[in-house]
């Protein structure tokens, strides 16, 4: 077994010094020992924090990013965007997202993320037929990952409608559609492939409420285990609720608590819209809110009520989505500034027994992610896999910081260079800030950019 040396480590319970670890050849976490030795031991370079899972992605959307910030609509909203969305996927080959997602991948490690939940829906050629290998774009985004080395729970997603009740879909979303049975042949298809990757693993995920029918929820669900991960978006925007309310009499959240059995095995992405009443049948039912506070923000999505939210013991993780930001730091940190900009005070999100803000937004990032991916992450503790980030003992912020105090620097005051080593699954994938395959990375997305924006 491999052993590493630490003066300083985040365990389950709490704060340790002089921690020694050592890695089973499986990349698990074989012993953990506080106040151990450093003899024959890698000594790391800072405080050792779990990996953050990231809980909500679209990787083709990082071509996007920065793009689309002018103003020549005086209604420009999340559903103008959306039409801007559906152009780029139309131009999209599969080897440029293959080389897009790589490159998000890569920038995500750098951050911190060391596993994510990649929510992909782009199946099929740009006419909509499909693939002569159905998986094509699905094996692209796996391969992307291994590549880069991140943890990926795959999530391809049934999208069948363009809006409730069955609304046929719409020509931009050609590539996006699927029938039910369509879409298990391809969960037949990947569940072998993703099996024999290492630190990957398949789960359902239906686009939103809008885009399947009841029908096909139930077709769905009837064929997975209880631990088989089940996303959707919920709730994201006010013209969603509306129509909806429309469709059924029903919020979405209401709808979805009605009709579907909702548990720990359930992301809702977004649920930007709840109510008092939903806030808490979530909380009740187990199941992660997955936020995503900067493309929340970008869209004009609203503030999801998270410390009522938090005060009922409800679990959350965090997401980049549409990636205008690839930063654990800025999500958390948007995380809690929404909520303090809503409501006019300071420090919102902290329990009664953690007032430490910092602490409290990543030991419910970590873990809520964790149960979000159906992953062996989100704490350094036995038998958990090794994925964890090294942040730079050497930065003055952080040097001068002891306890949780580091956390509330990094957050709320840090920057993602302050992200020093990154490790998944046993496999160092950043040393000193960089990932081995950067500038090849780099230079092959920007070949992508330039062809997709000509």
């Amino acid at each position: 077994m491999r052993a590493f040396f630490t003066e300083r480590a985040l365990l389950p319970t709490g704060w340790a010094a002089n921690v020694r670890l050592e890695i089973a050849a499986d990349g698990t976490l074989a012993t953990i020992t506080a106040q151990g030795s450093p003899h024959g031991a890698e000594r790391l370079g800072g405080p050792l924090l779990p990996g953050m899972p990231n809980v909500h992605s679209h990787a083709f959307q990082r071509v996007m990013a920065g793009l689309t910030e002018a103003a020549g609509d005086p209604d420009d909203s999340f559903w103008t965007w959306r039409e801007l969305m559906y152009r780029l996927v139309g131009r999209i080959t599969p080897g440029q997202l293959q080389v897009i997602a790589r490159q998000v991948y890569i920038e995500m490690l750098k951050a911190g993320y060391t596993s994510v939940a990649e929510f992909h829906y782009v199946h099929h050629q740009h006419d909509g037929r499909a693939y002569a290998d159905p998986a094509e774009l699905s094996r692209r985004i796996s391969a992307a990952a291994s590549a880069s080395g991140i943890g990926l729970t795959l999530l391809p997603v049934l999208y069948s409608h363009a809006g409730f009740g069955g609304q046929p879909p719409s020509e931009g979303q050609r590539r996006f559609i699927n029938g039910s049975e369509q879409y298990l042949r391809l969960q037949d298809r990947l569940a072998p492939l993703l099996a024999v990757e290492p630190a990957q693993r398949l789960g359902v995920c239906f686009h939103s409420l809008r885009a399947v029918t009841p029908a096909q929820i139930g077709d769905v669900l009837a064929t997975i285990g209880v631990d088989c991960p089940v996303h959707i978006h919920i709730a994201e925007q006010q013209q969603e609720v509306d129509d909806c309310l429309a469709w059924s009499g029903l919020r979405p959240l209401q709808w979805l608590h009605e009709h579907v059995e909702v548990d720990r095995r359930w992301c809702l992405v977004h649920a930007t819209h709840a109510q008092a009443d939903e806030v808490g049948a979530i909380a009740r039912s187990g199941a992660v809110v997955g936020l995503c506070p900067t493309t929340e923000a970008n869209l004009g999505d609203g503030i999801f009520p998270a410390v009522a939210y938090l005060a009922q013991g409800g679990r959350l993780g965090i997401g980049s989505d549409s990636h205008v930001s690839l930063s654990v730091a800025e999500e958390l940190r948007w995380l809690e500034y929404g909520q303090r900009l809503r409501d006019q005070r300071r420090n919102r999100l902290y329990r009664s027994d953690q007032p430490v803000v910092g602490r409290t937004l990543f030991d419910a990032a970590v873990s809520g992610g964790a149960q979000a991916l159906g992953q062996p992450v989100g704490e350094l503790a036995l038998g958990k896999r090794a994925d964890w980030l090294v942040l730079d003992g050497n930065d003055p912020y952080l040097a001068t910081a002891t306890g949780d105090g580091i956390l509330n620097r990094w957050v709320f005051a840090g920057v993602d260079r302050q992200v020093r080593d990154v490790m998944v699954n046993g496999q160092w994938v950043v040393r000193q800030g960089r990932h081995a395959d950067e500038e090849e990375s780099a230079q092959a997305f920007a070949q992508a950019l330039r062809e997709l924006l000509a």
